[in-house]
């Protein structure tokens, strides 16, 4: 039982920071492909996200993914954010979506639209 509640401790911690429900649409970039997604929730740490049930199997690991939060979330300007991720946890959902927990490694935000690579940490 002390296990269980160690557990649930931990995974409060992880979500600490505040959480905004957010329905914007995610493209991810795994290998060659782009796999179109949208997200339930995010924040600056991570989010969750929806896509096809049959891509999801497709993303594994570390991914790049960017989000399209449009002027009523940002509350000026459309912003694109270009974000690199780890697939922590991927479930199946109703109407063949899944459901999938990600764990922003780090992100930017682009001036342009188009997928452009993250700058690199020194």
């Amino acid at each position: 039982m002390a296990h269980m509640s160690e557990e649930r401790a931990t995974q409060n911690d992880r979500r600490d920071g505040q959480r905004f429900q957010v329905n914007a649409p995610v493209t991810l970039f795994v290998g060659e492909s782009q796999i179109p997604a949208y997200t339930r929730d995010l924040n600056n740490r991570g989010a969750y996200l929806f896509l096809a049930l049959a891509d999801s199997t497709q993303v594994r690991g570390e991914f790049d993914f960017t989000v399209e939060l449009p002027p009523e979330i940002t509350q000026s300007a459309h912003c694109q954010i270009q974000c690199r991720g780890r697939a922590v946890r991927t479930e199946p959902t109703a109407a063949d979506l899944a459901g999938m927990a990600v764990e922003i490694l780090k992100y930017a935000i682009l001036r342009d639209t188009g997928h452009q690579g993250l700058p690199t940490n020194s």
